[in-house]
This record gives structure tokens, sequence and C-alpha cells, in this order.
């Protein structure tokens, strides 16, 4: 039987580990310190420049609004991505391929920054009429994702008949 030299033993490590996490890298974090992406001069409305990516396997996001049942209403809002991974609270600070948060607004307005796929808006935040809900992918440096210089972003409508805010009758 052959015996393995470590040479031999860390090239099969390291082709094992690539063949698993693809472009990633091989650590938790997503790999070394080389450039993920372009950074742009373009700005989203907060000032967070943009971080181009190319097409092919750049992260995609879409958005659902439903309705919540339970009595005080509201809406249950589930984003759901694909070639992204949301990072924990504790992640370094730096754009790793794929890896960071999502931004949601309402109206253009910040509501919360999500590391997790849902989220419950109290039908108190709401006022009636259409509003819309806009879910924004970013790296964890703060970067906003971007492909062909637009936001990796998805947008529903949002409508409230107004009797998810009133009181009840006594």
């Amino acid at each position: 039987m052959p015996r393995t030299t470590p040479a031999r033993a860390l090239a099969a490590t390291l082709l094992a580990c690539a063949l698993l996490t693809g472009l990633a890298g091989c650590g938790d974090d997503g790999g070394g310190p080389r450039q993920v992406g372009k950074v742009l001069e373009t700005t989203d409305d907060d000032g967070h420049r943009f971080r181009q990516l190319p097409t092919e396997g750049a992260p995609e996001v879409g958005l659902i609004v439903q309705p919540d049942p339970r009595p005080d209403g509201g809406w249950d809002i589930k984003i759901r991505v694909r070639n992204f991974r949301f990072s924990s609270e504790d992640a370094a600070a730096r754009a790793v391929h794929g890896r960071g948060y999502a931004q949601l607004y309402l109206d253009g307005a910040r509501l919360s920054r999500l590391r997790a796929v849902d989220y419950r808006l109290p039908g108190t935040r709401v006022s009636r009429g259409t509003h819309k809900v806009t879910a924004r992918l970013y790296a964890d440096d703060g970067t906003v994702w971007a492909v062909e210089g637009k936001p990796v972003e998805a947008t529903a409508d949002l409508t409230a008949s107004g009797a998810e805010t009133a009181s009840p009758s006594p």
C-alpha cells in the first residue's frame, strides 16, 4: 500500500475543499482578502456604494408579502434568496461573494436590517393605501450588491385597507 506524503495530503485536502465550496474559499468567512466585485461610484439613497458583480452566479432576491391572519393584523414578509447567505451579526465588515444582510424598506424608508428571511410588519406601522416594500441585499462591509449597475433588490406591493390599524369596538 503506497504511503501518503504530507504534500499529497495537503494537495488532496485543498482539492476537496475547492470542490466542496466552489468560489467561496476554504474558510468559514469565504476565503482570503481578495477583491470581490468592483466598487462603483453609484450609491443608494443612504449613501452606500454599489459593488458590481457579473450576472452569472450573482445573488438574487424575491419578496413575498402576505396579510398576517392574527387579530392584530400586520403583514408577514418573507425574503427568498438565491446565491446568497445571510451572515451572522458578528460577521467581519468585508465583502464576501454571496454573503451579507438585507435592508427592508417601506415606501423608501428603512424598516429594518435583516439577517434572516422572515419579518413581521405590524399593522400599526402602515397607513391606509398601497405601499411598496423593498428588500435590498448588502455585503457585510455595507456596500450594495449590484448587477449591471442596479441594486440586487425586489419590491412588492402592500395594500392596507385601514382595518389593520382600527381600534376594536367596545
